[in-house]
């Protein structure tokens, strides 16, 4: 997934901070980078609120990284 090591970088986060992060396995992590491995539905979407986009734009359906509006949490 290019996207994800695109917003990654651009972020400066290296992909041992995104495990922390996330709790995504490191290794996990560097598969799914390298398009051997899919994102399961929940760390999309972690991935997507710590790098500021939207689940969307990481799986290729849009072009557009700005995230959407966000619902408020309870």
């Amino acid at each position: 997934m290019n996207r994800i090591r695109e917003m990654r970088k651009e972020k400066g986060y290296t992909q041992m901070k995104l495990q922390e992060l996330t709790g995504v396995d490191q290794s996990d992590y560097s598969k799914i980078e390298n398009g051997k491995r899919n994102l399961t539905l929940e760390q999309c979407k972690k991935l997507a609120i710590i790098l500021e986009t939207s689940m969307d734009y990481l799986s290729g359906l849009t072009d557009q990284k700005e995230p959407y509006p966000r619902a408020k949490e309870e």
